[in-house]
């Protein structure tokens, strides 16, 4: 059947193709309503105008209406960008010149009423960060404030504040900063469970200094590991991005097309080139969280090594270990860590992971993201493949240890 259209119609349907990329336009006039804490948000749900929505032959942005001009890019700037603040930190480190005239052999060079060298030097970064509660709960990336108890925080309108960094958590790269404001703009949380990769990714962020740049990628892939990412000491998946992510962005959000956060921007691979990462937000929201509640975050901890296997890596493993893995595919465990609470549970190298909890996984990551989703101290029910026998096996996880 052919949909005829009339000139008026046409218009807007050509406006659409022309301004909004293929993607649309967004309406402006959305609003968000204030929360008394950031928990709250995940609850809001946003007031669309009272105006009918263009038909959406075209994948627009749901609530595009035909007096809007703005597109939806523009359109979720405006929305999120009043809550993305520059938070700038200073912090002492050693100075490796001071450590370098230890030597007697350089020291020559140096008389001796010369002014002595300081052993400390001033460190200054700047990142970025979104506001959570309109009474100055603010998330960023734990790398942006490490080492430092106070930052100061720019908002998008000028004023400036001290805030107090509440929490830090290394192991997700995740902190909280708290800022003596109220009513302020706040960000809406989104749903980063059900992203796919070639949907719309808008970042907004302070890199290198230049504040409140917005720059637009896709979705490029999701569940990336940290030690895919180069970056195994950290446990979080993250999302992907093509969206141009630079030093100074790192603790900004990164929105969906209906500017609601879907992750944290983190600029934690200097070599990456064209490509973007951030935390998915429902990770950075429950560590936030925690953070706020008790000021830091215990993680669930196994001790595995584990490894999703192919033809080459189960012939490494067998060698390795003396082992005779058959299957080709699975999740086989690498290395247990002495006295973890794996080896006291009964896994070993050469276990094929099938179940935990009695859920089926396929991979590493989707067993991190099952354990991390859990409670320090649970019983996790394993069901695992030795040799030729299934067995089930409970172990009950520990905290993750310090460094």
């Amino acid at each position: 059947m052919i949909m005829k259209l009339s000139m008026k119609q046409l218009a807007v349907y050509l406006s659409l193709v022309t301004v909004g990329g293929g993607a649309g336009l967004f309406g402006s006039r959305y609003f968000l309503p204030q929360t008394r804490s950031f928990q709250e948000l995940r609850n809001v749900t946003v007031s669309s105008p009272a105006e009918t929505a263009i038909p959406n032959p075209i994948g627009a942005p749901i609530g595009a209406t035909a007096g809007d001009s703005v597109n939806f890019i523009a359109g979720a700037v405006q929305r999120t960008g009043p809550a993305v603040v520059r938070i700038n930190a200073t912090r002492k480190v050693p100075n490796p010149i001071s450590d370098a005239l230890k030597n007697p052999l350089l020291r020559r060079f140096f008389g001796e009423d010369e002014q002595p060298i300081p052993q400390e030097r001033i460190e200054r970064g700047t990142g970025s960060g979104f506001i959570l509660s309109q009474y100055g709960e603010i998330l960023t990336n734990a790398h942006v404030v490490a080492d430092t108890d106070t930052v100061q925080v720019t908002l998008k309108d000028g004023r400036s504040f001290e805030g107090k960094v509440a929490g830090v958590d290394s192991v997700t790269d995740v902190a909280v900063v708290k800022i003596d404001a109220d009513k302020l703009p706040t960000v809406k949380i989104g749903n980063s469970t059900n992203l796919i990769p070639g949907q719309w990714a808008i970042a907004i962020g302070n890199p290198l200094g230049l504040d409140n740049t917005v720059t637009i990628g896709i979705v490029s892939a999701t569940d990336r590991t940290s030690a895919q990412v180069g970056v195994p000491d950290k446990r979080v998946s993250f999302i992907q991005t093509d969206a141009a992510i630079n030093p100074g962005n790192s603790g900004g959000p990164l929105l969906n097309s209906q500017g609601e956060v879907i992750g944290v921007n983190t600029a934690i691979r200097a070599d990456a080139q064209g490509l973007g990462f951030a935390i998915p937000i429902e990770t950075a929201a429950r560590i936030a969280n925690e953070l706020f509640t008790k000021g830091r975050v215990e993680h669930p901890f196994l001790g595995i090594e584990m490894v999703d296997l192919s033809p080459n890596k189960k012939q490494q493993i067998n060698q390795e270990n003396n082992l005779n893995i058959k299957q080709d595919a699975g999740i086989a465990i690498k290395n247990v860590m002495d006295k973890s609470p794996a080896q006291k549970g009964g896994l070993r190298v050469g276990d094929l992971i099938q179940k935990v909890n009695r859920k089926p996984v396929k991979t590493a990551a989707q067993v991190q993201k099952l354990v991390e989703s859990s409670t320090v101290g649970d019983i996790l029910e394993m069901e695992i493949i030795r040799g030729d026998k299934m067995q089930t096996l409970k172990v009950q996880s520990g905290a993750y240890p310090k460094k």
